[in-house]
């Protein structure tokens, strides 16, 4: 069997497994790196290149320095100003969207929704509104804040990977271009038209997320060094070019400080590093090297081209695109939605002579739109027992949302930024 062959059928592999999810995805992207390896369609330099990528450097100081936010209960605390300014149901759900859209921009989205909602839950006790209504627009709003910066979410810097191999690569603020104005446009229409699609429903009452946690013996200075520490993380990455150090490094010296300040132990870092997605990250890379060096993903690329005919509009081309994406990441993680759609988009872009910036673009804005679904990212299966939802709520609910990003995406993307730049 060729080595093209090989490939192709590994991803469908990978495609099936990640898509019933029945084996960690963690595990079936490193089945699909060490089979590329015993069937000689990769080196292993090849395949293993992946692990010592610096985003997954990133990757993992950010687990570190977000870790700290949420280790020392600052994250909890941020999130405990909702209830000072919302006091009807309608300013809680915006008041909720709001906060945590910002914070997942610069948090791990999944992060950021598990810490908040046992806040969320409480605020829902204390007010008498149906946690229900809450709970659902803090998910969304945690995958649609993913999308305000390089950091957001783990698709982001599995396009940027793909880009740099290019010599090419996203702003730290880049994706804010589209995925601030969805947010923006998300609120709102939650605020007057899709807070009537939630489900008023009772939680399970023996949820995990009902326990509340107790920071009250962290000391203060852990609490605001934590914080201090990450701000200027994230402005030394915002000015990276200016001051000359790369985004890998500052995000090391961010974390390397929390742990020698004392903010959190060594023991804590460790438990903050997300293992699952660094092995994620790692293999899918080792199939986009496969997809590209046998041919496999330029083939795959022509067969999509052909299928939309000759003369295809860039329009219709980032529709197609777009909503593959979309399609795919409401029945998959959205991370792996991503990781297997990156490096079959680049081929696209090879073959069309298109701008590879602009179709990844298309690619990681409609893999974020995982809405209808429980199982689209992590955040909306935590929220399913905690608000007793079933499927067809997050159908109602998250549906509507998706047209309108769309709608929001289809009007940006092409301004600003164009498959055929003049």
């Amino acid at each position: 069997m060729s080595p093209t062959s090989i490939t192709l059928l590994l991803l469908l592999f990978a495609i099936v497994m990640f898509a019933w999810e029945k084996v960690p995805l963690s595990v079936t992207s490193m089945i699909v790196c060490i089979s590329l390896i015993l069937f000689k369609v990769l080196e292993p330099a090849e395949a293993f290149a992946g692990f010592v990528n610096n985003n997954v450097i990133l990757f993992v100081a950010m687990f570190i320095v977000g870790g700290a936010l949420f280790e020392t209960g600052m994250a909890n605390r941020v999130g405990g100003v909702i209830t000072k300014f919302a006091k009807t149901e309608r300013q809680l759900i915006v008041s909720i969207m709001v906060i945590v859209g910002l914070m997942s921009g610069i948090l791990s989205n999944t992060g950021t929704a598990a810490v908040l909602i046992p806040v969320v839950i409480g605020i829902a006790a204390k007010s008498g509104f149906a946690r229900s209504k809450l709970l659902m627009p803090l998910v969304f709003a945690a995958a649609m804040g993913g999308n305000l910066s390089l950091i957001g979410a783990p698709g982001n810097l599995i396009a940027q990977s793909a880009l740099q191999e290019m010599g090419m690569g996203f702003g730290f603020f880049e994706y804010a271009k589209v995925g601030l104005p969805i947010l923006v446009v998300g609120i709102i229409y939650f605020a007057f038209i899709g807070y009537k699609f939630l489900p008023d429903t009772k939680g399970d009452a023996d949820s995990v997320f009902n326990e509340v946690i107790d920071y009250s013996h962290v000391p203060e200075w852990k609490k605001k060094l934590s914080l201090v520490i990450l701000v200027v993380t994230i402005l030394a990455m915002i000015f990276e070019k200016q001051i000359g150090v790369q985004l890998h490094v500052i995000g090391s010296v961010g974390a390397i400080l929390l742990v020698l300040t004392g903010v959190i132990s060594e023991k804590e870092a460790y438990k903050a590093i997300d293992l699952k997605v660094i092995f994620l990250f790692g293999g899918t890379l080792a199939l986009a090297k496969a997809l590209e060096k046998t041919g496999a993903g330029a083939s795959i690329a022509e067969a999509a081209m052909n299928a939309l005919g000759d003369n295809a509009s860039p329009f219709v081309l980032l529709f197609a695109i777009f909503m593959i994406s979309a399609v795919l990441t409401n029945f998959m993680s959205n991370t792996a939605t991503t990781a297997l759609l990156v490096p079959i988009s680049v081929s696209i872009a090879a073959g069309l002579g298109a701008d590879p910036r602009a179709v990844l673009m298309a690619t990681v804005i409609g893999g974020s739109l995982a809405y209808a679904t429980p199982i689209g990212m992590p955040a909306n299966t935590m929220v399913l027992s905690a608000g007793g939802y079933r499927f067809r709520d997050y159908v109602k609910a998250g549906l509507p949302l998706i047209v309108v990003a769309t709608i929001v995406s289809m009007i940006l993307l092409p301004i600003l930024f164009p498959f055929f730049p003049s």
